[in-house]
């Protein structure tokens, strides 16, 4: 296995572990719904789309064209899986009041992302 693939499951493991612990209460500041504008580092793998997502209770979700899945954790650090299609792009980063920001891992593309709520 790769450092980068081993590091990437250590990575998960750790937020698996950690997630269960946020405070619902807590974690439901961030609900309502968020625009979130994704920029990729490569210009092959597009730039600029936006995505609708909602949060409740600290939970990620998002049914249109791109559904969403996730969680937000009590600080603001939030984890989000976007899948369209068999497309399929990781996120983590962190929301605090009114913005967010991080980057994202698809297969063969990556980048950043910023949201604000609506």
């Amino acid at each position: 296995m790769t450092n980068l693939r081993k590091m990437n499951i250590a990575t998960r493991i750790a937020l698996l572990c950690v997630l269960p612990f946020a405070s619902p209460a807590a974690a439901a500041s961030f609900d309502g719904s968020w625009n979130v504008r994704i920029a990729s580092s490569s210009s092959e793998c597009g730039n600029g789309a936006s995505v609708s997502i909602g949060i409740a209770n600290g939970r990620v979700s998002g049914d249109g064209m791109v559904h969403a899945s996730g969680r937000v954790a009590e600080a603001g650090g939030i984890t989000v899986t976007l899948v369209s299609g068999v497309k399929r792009a990781t996120g983590f980063g962190h929301l605090s009041g009114t913005s967010g920001s991080g980057t994202w891992r698809g297969a063969l593309c990556s980048g950043t992302w910023t949201a604000t709520r609506t």
